[in-house]
């Protein structure tokens, strides 16, 4: 070492060895390493337990909508010290994040592909019909999505898997929507709803906790595609780290509650 360094370390005599000034220098350091190290070995335990790190999140609206609000809290009271990236996409967008290592779990429609992910149920929704007060379907039990295509629809943009969804079960019926609006939003859909501009389809847990408070009626879809399954996915579960399988847990228990349309 002290070739390596150029200079002596150590006084050497028949009585025995002391360490120079640069041999002190040495020391000194070597103690500040080993405090870091040993703080480091204290943090990185804490990434090791699934305490500390980061996981990032992208889903659809409907999930952030609907569900996430409470997941996320929920994990947040057990790990505190997780930081949370969550970005909002369509369902598309947020497969193909997770595929490009932009992502470390996806949430997405069933009526998006999980190409190379692997996948597991998140939670099931019924699509619901909204009207504004007044309306002629507002009158009705349950619709189908035929019977709302006499009228003009709001809905979201282009890139929403919900949009794609009702397009290509309207394009079955040999059908097309009408929309006299389209929006970035479940807010902004109830909002043009309420202002008579049309009726709309959406996720029950998005009109439900709202309905008291604005001026519309909520119909149920009578079709049988109406209820829909969000999934998550992952590259490849063994391979995460144990902050975002601790994340991919949580995502994957029972919700303790339920949404007021939802008949689980």
């Amino acid at each position: 070492m002290e070739a390596g360094l150029g200079t002596a370390l150590l006084f050497r005599e028949a009585k025995g060895v002391s360490p120079t000034p640069a041999g002190e220098t040495l020391a000194r350091h070597a103690r500040n390493l080993e405090r870091l190290l040993s703080h480091m070995d204290a943090e990185m335990s804490e990434y090791a337990d699934g305490a500390k790190g980061h996981v990032r999140i992208v889903a659809n609206t409907s999930a952030i909508t609907q569900f996430l609000p409470d997941d996320l809290s929920k994990f947040k009271a057990q790990y505190p010290d997780v930081r949370i990236a969550l970005s909002e996409q369509t369902s598309e967008v947020a497969v193909q994040d997770v595929c490009k290592g932009l992502a470390d779990i996806a949430i997405f429609s069933e009526a998006v592909s999980g190409g190379e992910l692997e996948t597991f149920p998140y939670r099931q929704d019924r699509l619901v019909v909204i009207a504004p007060k007044g309306h002629p379907l507002t009158t009705k039990r349950q619709v189908s999505l035929a019977d709302t295509l006499a009228f003009q629809h709001v809905g979201l943009q282009p890139g929403s898997s919900l949009l794609g969804q009702l397009e290509t079960y309207a394009a079955e019926l040999d059908r097309s929507i009408s929309f006299a609006v389209q929006v970035t939003s479940f807010d902004g859909v109830r909002r043009m709803v309420e202002s008579g501009l049309g009726v709309a389809v959406l996720p029950d847990g998005a009109v439900f906790p709202h309905a008291a408070e604005h001026q519309f009626g909520v119909i149920p879809l009578s079709d049988a595609w109406a209820r829909r399954t969000l999934y998550i996915g992952v590259r490849e579960a063994a391979a995460l780290s144990l902050i975002a399988r601790n994340m991919l847990a949580c995502l994957q228990q029972e919700p303790e509650s339920l949404h007021p349309g939802d008949g689980r």
